[in-house]
């Protein structure tokens, strides 16, 4: 049932968030979603905030497939600019992606979220055939790329002015949340580096699909 965490080895984790139906969101800003989301770790303590990590994913094209997304529900993916979860890495040995736009299970087990959500990178270039996509399929074409930051570092560092949800003509793509921008002492608006796969841009580090689920996966994928 959606909702409900899958796997007998999950069935005493404890989410580290409200029901998802009870978390801040906003349709098109998932970068603030999980922003609001650490800082309600932060402040409910039930967890350590240094398990916890904000995940964008892009790469360098910025067009990313994502599957199992309430934007295309089906067996089609939905090919984001970007897109930000939350990983949980827990103590207990396990972890768990948080994903306020997927019809996966809120909290979703790591590897369950990965085989569905991301499929292999063997799977996508016959998937996206199948689906008629009139592009020239080169590999590496829709690599994802993970730009992993601690929880910590994401709430002191991060700052958008949502101006990237503009129009040529200055009005809102999406209807902006009702609470403040937010920001640091040192900008209003760095959101390019969060969204930027360049290693030597930003914080966290970058990890290729294969590297990210090595290091936070239980098994190889």
């Amino acid at each position: 049932m959606e909702g409900a965490v899958p796997t007998a080895a999950a069935a005493h984790y404890q989410p580290a968030s409200p029901p998802r139906d009870a978390c801040v969101y906003n349709s098109c800003y998932c970068e603030e979603n999980i922003w609001k989301l650490c800082e309600y770790i932060k402040n409910h303590d039930q967890y350590p905030l240094e398990e916890c990590y904000a995940v964008f994913i892009s790469n360098e094209r910025k067009m990313i497939p994502i599957w199992k997304q309430q934007a295309r529900p089906g067996d089609g993916p939905v090919i984001w600019d970007y897109h930000v979860v939350l990983l949980h890495v827990s103590s207990g040995g396990q972890s768990f992606i948080y994903d306020l736009d997927t019809v996966l299970p809120f909290p979703c087990p790591f590897d369950i979220y990965v085989e569905d959500a991301f499929k292999s990178d063997e799977d996508i270039h016959p998937q996206f055939r199948s689906f008629g996509f009139q592009l020239i399929i080169s590999r590496g074409f829709f690599d994802r790329k993970f730009r992993v930051i601690r929880a910590d570092s994401y709430l002191k560092n991060f700052a958008s002015d949502r101006s990237h949800m503009k129009d040529s003509s200055g009005n809102w793509r999406e209807p902006p949340p009702s609470y403040p921008c937010i920001e640091t002492g040192d900008s209003k608006m760095n959101l390019n580096d969060f969204i930027s796969m360049d290693p030597e841009v930003g914080w966290g580090a970058v990890y290729s699909l294969s590297e990210f689920v090595h290091r936070f996966g239980s098994q190889n994928y």
